[in-house]
């Protein structure tokens, strides 16, 4: 907000503070007509303005309307009815207050509203469950009947004149994904879910239908308090919460001799791997980079690992210390060094910055 208002201060300050006012007002008519919905038509509704000198005339044209809550006309025309608008509506009784006339009121409000050539107000926050309606100054015509608005994937082809900037963001994510390919995607997680879910092995299983998001963690995972076990748990919950798939592992697991084999951390969306939390900014990460390829070594050696694995996962909670060349120089290093054989072939880089959780891949020979 800083940063806008130093473009021209008086403008932005008075249309961003038109703007907060108009979502408070929609959230707190919203709250009301709940309110009112649960007593159906018991009650009529009337329009009433603040009843002061600042009220705009074509406003003050509405004060007075009673309808009943079913009337069509409140569909349109629930207030807030404009920016900085600070009309509301109340429950009055049937008998103390006549009815006003559809037509009528439809007819004053049409006037009212005149110059609301987008229908930017009208509609009603507590119907819709939105404090701006979809299609408003800031986003374009498509949206009022755009899928993903309405909660619905639909990733078919829309041409990018037609896409508002949270469309493209939301394509985005997707790029080469389609519709049915993430509909399948989200259908295996469903009965992976429902497997895990009645598995004695695994605990805190976790679906969400919308996304197809699912965690699980196997009994036999190695938990604690430290600094290394609440990033991780705090790396799972994004990763949820962005919509992948993630299996903490079992790290119990021992060989016939009774000695502990080596394991890794998670499985993130089927690819098996390890995680490293950054703790110490350095100026390449080199070490860990370096432990993480000798544990892949290790598990590969397993006897039970017919799928080597390739990849690492490395979490900055921090944004500051993460560098896409602090990556490459500590593939280097480990490179360098000789320890084991270069097994890491990929490295995921999980950021929790300002934005949320941004995910960077970073691949080697």
């Amino acid at each position: 907000m800083n940063d806008v208002q130093k473009i021209d201060n008086t403008y932005n300050r008075n249309y961003l503070r038109a703007e907060y006012n108009f979502a408070h007002a929609s959230a707190q008519m919203a709250s009301r007509w709940e309110q009112f919905a649960a007593d159906g038509d018991r009650y009529n509704l009337q329009y009433r303005t603040a009843n002061d000198g600042s009220v705009r005339p074509e406003h003050a044209a509405l004060h007075g309307v009673t309808l009943p809550p079913s009337d069509p006309f409140w569909q349109s025309y629930f207030p807030p009815n404009g920016w900085n608008c600070r009309c509301t509506a109340v429950q009055v009784l049937k008998d103390k207050y006549p009815e006003t006339p559809h037509d009528e009121a439809e007819k004053r409000a049409a006037n009212a509203l005149s110059r609301d050539h987008r229908g930017m107000f009208r509609f009603n926050p507590g119907i819709q469950r939105k404090t701006f309606p979809d299609y408003n100054p800031y986003t374009i015509s498509r949206c009022r009947d755009c899928d993903i608005a309405k909660g619905n994937l639909n990733l078919a082809f829309i041409p990018e004149y037609e896409q508002c900037a949270a469309c493209k963001l939301v394509r985005k994510c997707f790029e080469g994904k389609t519709r049915k390919s993430e509909l399948k995607r989200i259908e295996e997680n469903r009965k992976l879910y429902d497997k895990l879910s009645k598995d004695k092995r695994y605990k805190d299983v976790e679906f969400d239908p919308k996304n197809g998001a699912l965690k699980a963690t196997h009994i036999g995972h190695n938990e604690g308090t430290d600094k290394g076990f609440v990033f991780e748990k705090k790396l799972v919950d994004m990763l949820f919460a962005c919509g992948h798939s993630i299996i903490l592992c079992d790290e119990q697991k021992k060989d016939r001799n009774g000695n502990k084999l080596r394991s890794l951390d998670m499985i993130l969306d089927g690819v098996r791997m390890d995680i490293k939390s950054i703790t110490k900014n350095k100026d390449y990460y080199g070490y860990a980079i370096d432990k993480k390829n000798q544990q892949l070594v290790d598990f590969n050696n397993r006897s039970d690992v017919h799928e080597p694995a390739d990849t690492i996962c490395i979490y900055f909670d921090d944004p500051t210390m993460f560098a896409p060349e602090k990556i490459s120089k500590g593939y280097e290093y480990m490179v360098s060094m000789g320890r084991a054989v270069p097994t890491v072939r990929h490295i995921i880089c999980a950021i929790n910055s300002a934005k949320g959780l941004e995910l960077k891949t970073y691949d080697f020979p």
